[in-house]
């Protein structure tokens, strides 16, 4: 659930096809830049319910899935 609700803003954000974010996905590949990750963050963490404090680097989907469930534990 959590990756797709990732997914879903990512494809709101960047207009990108869904089929095409992937967990190994970066998010410069994806056309995220840190200004972008920032609003992506704060939206995310609406959906979410959560405050995401980010205290390590995250490039891919997959590690920003990991790094959110590993806080949620």
């Amino acid at each position: 659930m959590l990756f797709e609700t990732i997914v879903k803003l990512i494809v709101e954000r960047t207009e990108c096809e869904q089929s095409a974010v992937t967990a190994e996905s970066t998010f410069s590949e994806l056309g995220i830049d840190s200004l972008d990750t920032v609003d992506l963050l704060m939206n995310l963490e609406d959906e979410i319910g959560m405050e995401i404090e980010l205290d390590e680097k995250v490039e891919t989907v997959g590690d920003l899935v990991r790094f959110i469930e590993s806080k949620q534990e």
